[in-house]
């Protein structure tokens, strides 16, 4: 299915957000996600369904100072 991940059109076949990341080679990474415009928590991923045209946005914390 297509849809938005990060701002760039991705073909996936999902079917939840969590197999989205799986895809992508991020399933065990710390990351926090936004479905849609809203936050996800990553404990509703596996039962969160992406249906085509979602927008999908993956953040990795940062380091640093």
């Amino acid at each position: 299915m297509k849809i938005t991940l990060n701002g760039e059109a991705r073909d996936l076949i999902g079917p939840t957000v969590a197999e989205a990341l799986a895809e992508i080679g991020l399933g065990e990474a710390k990351v926090a996600t936004a479905l849609n415009g809203d936050f996800l928590p990553a404990g509703l991923r596996a039962g969160t369904t992406l249906k085509p045209g979602d927008a999908l946005e993956v953040v990795a914390p940062m380091q640093g100072g």
